[in-house]
Parts: structure tokens; sequence; C-alpha cells
């Protein structure tokens, strides 16, 4: 091969090369330039694709970062569950408490994502004047449909489309199995909040009805009024109504504060219901229940203990 040919096609090589470099980078700006309309239970929000920075202000949306893998910058720092513990370290921003944020720190991150959610809802005006803010939390009366959304609008932002897809279908598969028991059962649940000595019940469309809506319990009650803080019950209404099963989330456990034991819940009167008699009485994971629902991680916790209690 002559000389004039070798360089033409070192030339040629050199110019395709080059031309496919400068297309990825034009279609890595595209899609780091890239915004898209999110609409959320506080409004619409327009939202750079893979934004930086992001602060978290949701245990549960923190959960499914942590789950997918994506970065965060700041987050709620104190009274972090248990497994999400490693973001206490000195890498991560701690922007203040998770009822409480301080907006100064939040500013202070130099983000261009606010996720907020029920107990940062308040703060959605003065966050937005800070970053795109979005509003993730889970509407309790659609519980899947709204958590499924929220999982998808963060696969769309951060390029995880797929992997949230296929933990969507995993997640749907283990809700079915555990229906095909519930729905085939007479059997009845009451959930109820521990707090310190008082004790609330909840049932269908609550914060916890996700035991009712998804995963096919019938209630014990069906006329437990929707509250944010549930509906007083006593331990003689627990021994009328005769659940099957009883859910216990201790909310001083949770926030780390005295905590019940089984023995101190189940006195003379709870012990002649029939979920204490077949030993149905499941103290759940106060973390997962009260301060982190609504995550990918979260729900499968809530699956395996669910599913636990009725296929044992």
């Amino acid at each position: 091969m002559s000389k004039f040919m070798i360089s033409c096609l070192a030339a040629s090589v050199f110019l395709f090369v080059s031309c496919k470099e400068t297309k990825n980078e034009e279609q890595s700006s595209a899609t780091e330039s890239a915004v898209l309309t999110v609409d959320h239970l506080s409004g619409t929000s327009e939202v750079k694709v893979n934004p930086k920075n992001p602060v978290v202000l949701s245990y549960g949306i923190l959960d499914t970062f942590d789950e997918l893998g994506i970065p965060v910058k700041g987050v709620p720092g104190s009274n972090l569950p248990v497994y999400l513990e490693k973001y206490s370290a000195a890498e991560y921003d701690n922007v203040g408490g998770i009822k409480e944020p301080n907006a100064e720190k939040v500013n202070a991150a130099d983000t261009e994502l606010i996720i907020i959610a029920g107990r940062t809802a308040a703060m959605y005006d003065e966050f937005k004047k800070i970053a795109p803010t979005i509003n993730l939390d889970v509407d309790a009366k659609d519980y899947m449909n709204s958590f499924k959304n929220n999982q998808r609008i963060i696969g769309k932002l951060f390029g995880k489309e797929e992997q949230v897809e296929q933990e969507l279908k995993d997640i749907d598969a283990r809700i079915a199995k555990i229906k095909s028991i519930t729905e085939n059962s007479d059997k009845k649940g009451l959930i109820v909040l521990a707090n310190e000595g008082r004790m609330s019940s909840y049932g269908k469309g609550s914060r916890f009805g996700i035991i009712h809506d998804v995963f096919g319990l019938k209630p014990a009650d069906e006329n437990i009024e929707v509250a944010t803080h549930g509906q007083v019950i006593s331990n003689e209404l627990i021994k009328e109504l005769n659940p099957d099963y009883i859910f216990v989330i201790d909310r001083g456990a949770a926030i780390k504060r005295a905590t019940l034991s089984k023995e101190e819940f189940a006195n003379a009167l709870v012990q002649q219901t029939n979920a204490y008699k077949n030993d149905k009485i499941i103290f759940l994971n106060p973390e997962t229940w009260y301060l982190s629902g609504g995550g990918l991680k979260s729900i499968k916790m809530m699956i395996d203990e669910v599913e636990n209690a009725v296929t044992k």
C-alpha cells in the first residue's frame, strides 16, 4: 500500500473517531441540559435531568436513592433509621431534622433539586425559592400507584428507568403472592400505633392502610376514621373486635424514646383475642413503618413482615 493511501486511511479513521467523540459529547451535553416537567403533590416543577447535589428531605425517598445507587448531598441527619445510618457521615450535609430542616443549610448545599414529603410539604414555597422542589409523598388513598409514580420520577431524573421497572415488577409479584393468601382467608387484622401509653388504630386509606389496601388483609374494624393520628382505641375494643392479627407500630421506638414490650402490650384483655392465642401479635419495624415508608427498600421490608405474618 502506498504512503499516500496509508495517509488517507489514517486521516479517515481520525475523522471518524473525532466525529464519534464529538457526537457522544453532544449527546452527553444534551442529556445534562435536558429538563423534565414533573407533576407532584405540591404542583409542577421544571427539573434538570441528573440534577447536581440533590437534597432529600424524606427518609423513604432517601431509601430509594440508596437502593438505586444515586448520590445525594443533603439529608435530615437527626434520627436516621438504622439501615440508613451511613448518611450520618461527614460527606453528607446534615440539613437538620426531618420535621424542620434548616433552609439556610439546604441553600448552602448548592443543590439543583430538593425533594420533600409529608413532614416537610408545608415548606414547599420556601424551598422552591432555593431550587426546583418536588413533593414525593405517598398518597395513602392510592398507595401503589402513588408509590410507583414516585419511583418512576426518580428513575427518569437519574437515568434509572430500567432498574426501577425491574424493582416494581419484583414488588408486584411479591404482593400478588401475599394477596393470594389474604384474599382467600376470612382472617382479619388490626393496625395499632402505640405512643408511650396511648393507642390509635388505623384502617383502610390511612398512612398504614397498605396492610389492607395493598396486601389484601381484611380489617377487623371497617369503620376506623381516616385521620393523621388515627382513631383512639382501647384494650376493651381490641378484645371486642377480636382480630386474628394485630400489627403494632411503636412510635416511641421509632423516635428513640421509651419502647413498648410485647408483654406490656398483651394485657389481660388483649390476651383474649385470637391474635394473642395464635401468636399473631406482630411488632412491625417501627422505623420502616413510621419514618421511611414509600421507599424501594422499605416497601420490601414491609412485604417481608406481612408475608411472614400470614404464611407462618
